[in-house]
């Protein structure tokens, strides 16, 4: 029997009222981001596996936990990795925005402090920001059921690409945005393991998304601005 899937409605972005998030109001709007759903696999009332696990790739793993020589556990997340390249940052972003092991001591509040501490240094889209953070992090009460079954999960990135809307979008957006602001666009799959009554179970599911960031020459390191609603990235 295949695991449960355990599916939240996502809420909507908070408002948009600065020149930022007017950007992103206007390439949500485009890309018609309204509302969607996420699915969480929650390894419950399976007799036995789904599937063997399938192993991620060596190169787009998340590689942002550090060990414990001793024990060999992950005890801490690291500071993402400051580039000032668009494309690699974005990476970065894809990478810790899926990737978490409820094996560790390392809880859902850490990762989302990883990934706030690389946001725009002015505060302007902080707010929005963590809400759409919460929209990609399984809530505190996921993540407790989710450790329940030993649960982890790590993307795959497939491609990184510029959306084809986002020179309407900056057309729409006039002066208003600070030089060095893009939007990337992520597809890859998310993977998904754990453990039911001894068997280890598996599930991936393929996802896209846009992440809008700030770089040079604004910035000499790129800075995390917003998210798109998950499934609903800026074509």
């Amino acid at each position: 029997m295949s695991p449960h899937i355990w599916e939240a409605t996502m809420p909507t972005l908070s408002p948009l009222r600065s020149p930022t998030r007017r950007l992103l109001a206007i390439a949500l709007a485009i890309s018609a981001a309204a509302t969607t759903l996420i699915a969480y696999a929650v390894w419950r009332g399976a007799s036995g596996p789904s599937g063997s696990p399938s192993p991620p790739r060596s190169d787009q793993t998340i590689p942002l936990l550090v060990e414990a020589p001793a024990a060999r556990t992950p005890q801490q997340l690291r500071s993402l990795s400051r580039t000032d390249d668009p494309q690699a940052f974005v990476r970065e972003v894809a990478l810790a925005l899926f990737g978490f092991d409820t094996t560790t001591v390392i809880t859902r509040a850490d990762h989302l402090a990883q990934l706030v501490e690389v946001a725009d240094p002015t505060g302007e889209s902080a707010p929005g920001l963590v809400s759409d953070l919460d929209n990609y992090l399984p809530t505190p009460q996921a993540w407790t059921q989710l450790a329940q079954y030993e649960t982890r999960q790590w993307l795959a990135i497939d491609s990184i690409t510029t959306p084809s809307k986002w020179s309407e979008a900056l057309a729409q957006a006039g002066d208003e945005l600070l030089p060095g602001t893009t939007a990337l666009t992520v597809r890859g799959v998310r993977h998904r393991e754990g453990v039911w009554e001894g068997e280890h179970v598996a599930s991936d599911h393929e996802v896209a998304f846009t992440v809008f960031i700030v770089c040079a020459p604004a910035y000499p390191q790129c800075h995390l601005l917003r998210l798109s609603l998950l499934d609903r990235p800026l074509e």
